[in-house]
């Protein structure tokens, strides 16, 4: 089941402002050199090792510029694949293929490459509890594709966007005057609006989870920037209490390491922020 955020309608608009933005009042290019009613195919390429995703974006971008697109998917999302695959074929209008190429690939390189690298991370945590999970460090207008892909590679979407949960950082506590006033104020205004929302605290020392803890009545404590005993220590300190997520500048390198300091999540702003894409073509044949 996808998330909410993926809901058809969330698609569609992406997918038409995507293809507004490229071809604006026509593709000139095809138009002017392809003849009226010339017909072709041409495969998708990989031409990479990896985790492919977008497959089921691409369709229905083909499938929206062109109805009369035919679309035969030869990999679905989250298959592994290798450089030589071939991940669909699609036939039709030249013209069509042509004018909608570049988005599907932008979209599909993109997300195979965000996917990949949330599949390599999480596989290095298995032995542990730890999820790995995405953050807001996205793509303007591209962040729905993202954290798609996120799930695609085997790791946790946090929340989608500021609206759908709470998370009270140190700027938030800072300018709210500490931790109790910052979550009393929350409570308070979520009641007084009728939301239900998850609360997370992002606390910078033992200090501050022992006061999230005095304070209660949240769902989530962030451990940020903290070294292996402080965050065991905190781990400890809250128990089953609340469910806890590591933060703030987790490398490759450092992953396991947080992970086995008995971590519930591990946000990596890197995994949206800092991916290589795959690489993917399409070319005609036949």
């Amino acid at each position: 089941m996808k998330p909410s955020y993926l809901s058809e309608e969330a698609i569609s608009s992406f997918i038409a402002a995507a293809l507004a933005e490229d071809i604006g009042p026509g593709d000139f290019s095809s138009l002017s050199s392809i003849p009226k009613g010339k017909t072709g195919q041409a495969k998708l390429l990989i031409k990479d090792n990896g985790i492919i995703a977008g497959v089921e974006l691409a369709e229905q971008i083909f499938r929206t510029f062109d109805p009369d697109l035919q679309v035969d998917l030869l990999v679905k999302d989250g298959d592994r694949v290798s450089y030589g695959d071939i991940g669909l074929i699609v036939k039709g209008a030249s013209a069509s293929i042509l004018s909608s190429e570049r988005l599907v690939l932008n979209c599909m390189q993109r997300m195979s490459g965000i996917a990949t690298l949330t599949h390599q991370y999480t596989q290095k945590i298995l032995h542990t509890k730890a999820r790995l999970m995405d953050t807001r460090k996205t793509t303007p207008n591209f962040r729905m594709m993202e954290k798609w892909a996120v799930l695609i590679g085997g790791g946790v979407n946090h929340r989608f966007a500021l609206y759908d949960m709470v998370m009270l950082k140190d700027n938030h506590v800072d300018f709210a005057g500490g931790i109790r006033p910052a979550i009393e104020n929350c409570k308070a205004y979520l009641a007084a609006n009728k939301l239900d929302l998850k609360i997370e605290v992002e606390t910078r020392n033992l200090d501050e989870v022992a006061e999230v803890l005095a304070v209660g009545g949240i769902d989530f404590i962030m451990l940020d920037n903290m070294d292996y005993d402080t965050m065991r220590k905190a781990v400890e300190m809250i128990g089953t209490k609340f469910k806890t997520e590591a933060s703030g500048g987790i490398t490759e390198e450092t992953l396991v390491d947080v992970a086995e300091c008995g971590m519930d999540f591990i946000s990596m702003g890197a995994l949206t922020h800092s991916v290589k894409s795959l690489d993917i073509s399409l070319k005609a044949f036949g």
